[in-house]
């Protein structure tokens, strides 16, 4: 993993799982297991990005910040690989899409999914539990409990997945097949 400070803004972590060719820039903030998964990028150049505990932002998936827009996303969350998180709020027990993109001021309410390729437009407002989808966003409904038992599930999977992956991952030679 690459972990870079940016003039005096170190990044600061509760031990997260970060994958081996994740990066990490200046003004960001990680609660406890929390994992970055393959080639996602956090750059806190410009403001803060706060990522909650639990919190797993997957393969390809971007956060960044604007300046005067910070990008906090909640405990519980999943961010979806090659999602863009920027410089929005994002409630506790998300999920964002694989594709989606949640641009500058944005707020999405907890235990909201956002669907994939969605475009969430700039300064735009969700309640809690909104099913959120298409380009430009629109929310379509209200989320169930069993849907939102399946946000925490989600979570909790990439919780147990950084585990196995901090102990299990070794980089190795590729063997020839017979």
């Amino acid at each position: 993993m690459s972990v870079y400070s940016l003039d005096e803004h170190v990044p600061a972590g509760q031990s997260p799982w970060l994958a081996p060719d994740a990066t990490i820039i200046g003004r960001v903030t990680m609660g406890s297991d929390v994992s970055v998964w393959f080639g996602a990028v956090l750059r806190g150049d410009n403001d803060d990005i706060r990522i909650g505990s639990r919190t797993n932002i997957q393969d390809g998936a971007i956060v960044h910040a604007d300046p005067g827009f910070p990008a906090h996303i909640g405990e519980g969350c999943t961010i979806g690989h090659r999602a863009i998180v920027h410089g929005c709020t994002i409630g506790d027990g998300c999920l964002i899409g694989m594709g989606a993109i949640v641009l500058n001021g944005a707020v999405i309410g907890a235990h909201s999914v956002v669907g994939a390729g969605a475009i969430v437009l700039e300064g735009k407002v969700y309640p809690e539990r909104s099913l959120i989808v298409g380009a430009p966003a629109k929310a379509i409904r209200t989320l169930t409990p069993e849907d939102d038992a399946n946000l925490d599930a989600a979570a909790a999977t990439y919780v147990s997945n950084a585990a196995r992956f901090r102990h299990g991952l070794r980089l190795a030679e590729l063997t020839e097949q017979p």
